[in-house]
Parts: C-alpha cells; structure tokens; sequence
C-alpha cells in the first residue's frame, strides 16, 4: 500500500526558467540512469526477494527513489513554466517564441511542443522509457553488483547535470538526489557482503582450472600488469597457441548426427557447392569500366578489368 505526501522529500527552488536545461534534466526522469529505471528495478527485486532483511531494505529504496522521480520531474516542470504560458496562449510572435523555448542552442521541443511543458517519460533525446533498463535477473549476489554499477551511474549523470547550471537552487537539489546515489551504493554493498560467499554470484563455483587465468589476447602494444592480470594469483597465458584449445581438444566444432540428419545434410551439401574451376560472368563485370590496354586489335572486344 503507497500513501503520498505532498511535500516533496527536497525542496526545489528554481532561480529563472529554462526549457533548454529542462529537457536535459530529462535523463533522470525517463533515462537508462533516471530514478524510474531505480524504482522499478528495486521494486521488482524486493517483491520476489526472500530475505526479510533484503527485502525491506530494497522496498525502501524503491519508494525513495519514486520521491527521487517526483523531485527531479518538479525541476522540469519549473524550469518549463515559464515557456509554458507563452506557447499556449501564443503570445509571441512565431520566431521570437521559438528562440525563447530553445534558449542557447538547447533542444526542448520535447517538452514544450509535444507536451505543452510537462515532462514526459524520455530521455533527454526524446527515447521513450522502457522496462528494458531494468535489468534484474533474480540472483541477489548479481542483482546487488548490478544495483551498486547502476547508483554509480546515476550519481556520474547528476555530476553532468549538476555541471550543467548555475542555479544554485537547482544544484542544490541535484546535489541532494547525487549524495542520495552515494548512500544507496553503501547499503547495497554492505548488504552484498552480509551473503558470505557472495563470490562468484551463483552457486556454481566454476571450473578451477580456467577460473584463475588471464588470457593475454591484446598484443603488439605496451603491456600494462597489475594485480587484476598478473602475479601468484593469476596463471597468464600469452603465447598465441596456448590461447587456442585449451581444454585440450583440436578447437574444431562437432555433433553427433543420426543417419536420417547426415543423409539430409549430405544432400543439401551436394544440392550446393561451389565449383572452383567455374569462371562465370557476373553482372558486375559487365557493368566494370574498360581498360583500353586491354582491347584486342583484331576484334576491338573489350575484357573487363579484374
């Protein structure tokens, strides 16, 4: 059961009007990062979780990152509402109105044209959000990784943003919803390590004898080591052959056919093959320019150029 209050959980304080701004601020509105993505994505976690203590954790951030959405949602309404009166009652002339909604170069016929200075669910490009940026798959020790890559992300595109203004009421706000990014990334790795083991997610452990090697594919440039790809811990591999095969087969592909497949595939095989001594004449050279060195003096008949 939801129960909303009217007082946003940040107060937001617009200093002037900008609709070119707005349309930015739409990235966290309707974006891969923006606080709806958050919100579904914890939601659904929390709603097939098992642990209590997950549970609860996930449904609360879920709800905040929703006030998170009504926070970010009120900025681009009020950066818009000073265009918003002005385009629908038309008061400006058609060159001038344009020039004042696009501000600087800034794209906000989004906002302003197709919803009258409202703020729809899009990204800043005008993308249409969708449950695709929600990308849970039902293993916490995942799902948390996931979730903390997905706060990060976030708290990166309010730096942008946040660079993006000199309002100081608005940067204020972005600075909240930013700090709130960082909060979330502490609960969630704090709860990701109270599941011991939590590495690697899953259950399955993995074959041991590939789970510490490091494949040395990028070659012919300077070789960068570290203790993410050398040293006791790791078994790297560099040598171009050892790379090849390493489960010890010859690196081919094979099925087990039964006698009705291979009769099959042994007729499609000889229904199309190629002859390599045929050297048919293509549409292609006949449209191929003339080399006139090529011209024979007795018939004057051009060969194509190969």
């Amino acid at each position: 059961m939801f129960a909303h209050n009217k007082r946003l959980q940040y107060t937001v304080r617009v200093s002037e009007t900008n609709p070119g701004l707005a349309n930015l601020m739409l990235e966290q509105f309707g974006g891969p990062q923006g606080e709806l993505a958050a919100a579904c994505r914890y939601f659904t976690q929390a709603l097939a979780e098992d642990d209590p203590g997950r549970k609860d954790l996930l449904f609360d951030i879920a709800t905040e990152e929703l006030s998170h959405l009504e926070v970010i949602g009120n900025i681009v309404v009020m950066l818009n509402k000073g265009a918003k009166g002005r385009l629908a009652e038309g008061v400006d002339e058609e060159g001038e109105l344009y020039r004042a909604i696009t501000g600087a170069g800034n794209d906000s016929h989004l906002t302003q044209v197709l919803y009258g200075g409202g703020v729809p669910l899009t990204n800043s490009a005008g993308v249409p959000w969708t449950a695709a940026y929600v990308d849970t798959i039902g293993e916490p020790t995942a799902d948390l990784r996931s979730n903390i890559a997905a706060e990060a992300r976030a708290k990166i595109v309010y730096e942008r943003l946040i660079n993006l203004t000199d309002d100081p009421g608005v940067k204020e706000a972005l600075g909240f919803l930013m700090t709130r990014e960082i909060a979330h990334q502490k609960s969630f790795e704090k709860a990701l390590y109270a599941i011991q083991p939590n590495f690697p997610p899953g259950k399955l452990q993995g074959r041991p004898e590939f789970t510490s090697v490091y494949f040395d594919m990028s070659q012919g440039g300077p070789e960068v080591r570290g203790s993410w790809n050398d040293g006791e811990k790791w078994d790297t591999v560099s040598n171009r052959e050892e790379q090849l095969a390493v489960d010890g087969g010859d690196g081919s592909a094979s099925v087990m056919l039964n006698t009705a497949e291979e009769a099959l595939l042994n007729q499609l095989a000889a229904r199309t093959m190629s002859d390599p001594e045929a050297d048919p004449l293509t549409g292609a050279e006949l449209g191929e320019a003339v080399d006139d060195s090529l011209l024979d003096d007795e018939d004057d008949i051009a060969t194509p150029v190969r």
